[in-house]
């Protein structure tokens, strides 16, 4: 590995630099918390993507872009004599040694969760035991109540369900969100067959809810199941249009079908 020529004091000057109001970036100048959010957003997407992908030397790219807007945030908090980079990595090792008491253990720690958990089961329940205390310490008392409204729809169903399951509201295994999988797929013909779209929209919903737990139960992750459904599609509507001896939009339904299963049989 190369020797870095940067560090990330020279990160957190350069993004000083940038914000400077006389001699800065005037693009950088005028950004505030808010209008950097979807850049934020974009960038963690593409860290998942280039890991997805297997594209590990694109990774550390990415991941640079992803600790910029961390600066950035930083830089906000600096300017407003709210908090700077080094408060922001205190309390999140603050916060990571409180929650793995197994691995730094304190008398105080010990007092409270007893010895070092035996497997990670025990692990996890204590992590979560942990972050409720500190949830509760902020005020926090509604079981669903801090969990972002901003996250992806997949990704909050699967929270909100995760949150529920910790008070016993759970099914005792994947048998039952199956069959309301089933359940609600009923009810969206039923809402079809009304003819009202806004019922359809809500049973649609509730449908995507229910998916959303079987993923859950089993472990996986929605939002991750459906990104590798879309690059499937992907790659198989590309055969399609790379091998269709006209153009694709010429194509009958059935032909189109055909070069989708010829897809299928060579693994796209």
């Amino acid at each position: 590995m190369p020797t870095p020529t940067y560090t990330l004091n020279d990160l957190i000057y350069l993004m000083q630099r940038l914000r400077d109001p006389v001699d800065g970036c005037p693009w950088d100048v005028k950004q505030t918390y808010e209008t950097i959010v979807p850049s934020t957003i974009e960038e963690a997407y593409e860290v998942a993507d280039a890991i997805e992908r297997g594209d590990l030397d694109h990774l550390k790219e990415e991941l640079g872009d992803l600790l910029f807007q961390v600066i950035f945030y930083s830089q906000f908090g600096a300017e407003q004599k709210r908090f700077d980079f080094h408060e922001v990595v205190d309390t999140l090792v603050s916060k990571l040694v409180r929650r793995h008491p197994h691995v730094f253990p304190s008398e105080n720690l010990r007092e409270r969760y007893g010895d070092q958990p035996a497997d990670e089961t025990a692990i996890k329940q204590r992590w979560e035991d942990i972050k409720q205390e500190e949830r509760e310490a902020k005020g926090v008392r509604g079981t669903l109540d801090d969990v972002p409204l901003n996250l992806p729809a997949l990704t909050r169903a699967a929270k909100l369900q995760k949150r529920a399951a910790r008070t016993g509201f759970d099914w005792d295994d994947v048998q039952g969100p199956i069959a309301k999988v089933r359940e609600e797929l009923q009810e969206v013909e039923q809402a079809l067959a009304s003819g009202d779209m806004n019922e359809v929209e809500a049973e649609i919903g509730d449908l995507l809810f229910a998916v959303v737990n079987i993923s859950r139960t089993l472990k996986q992750d929605p939002e991750r199941s459906l990104r590798l459904a879309n690059q499937k599609f992907e790659r198989r509507f590309r055969y399609i249009e790379g091998h269709a001896p006209i153009s694709v939009d010429a194509l009958s339904l059935a032909d189109m079908d055909d070069l989708w299963e010829r897809a299928k049989k060579e693994g796209l």
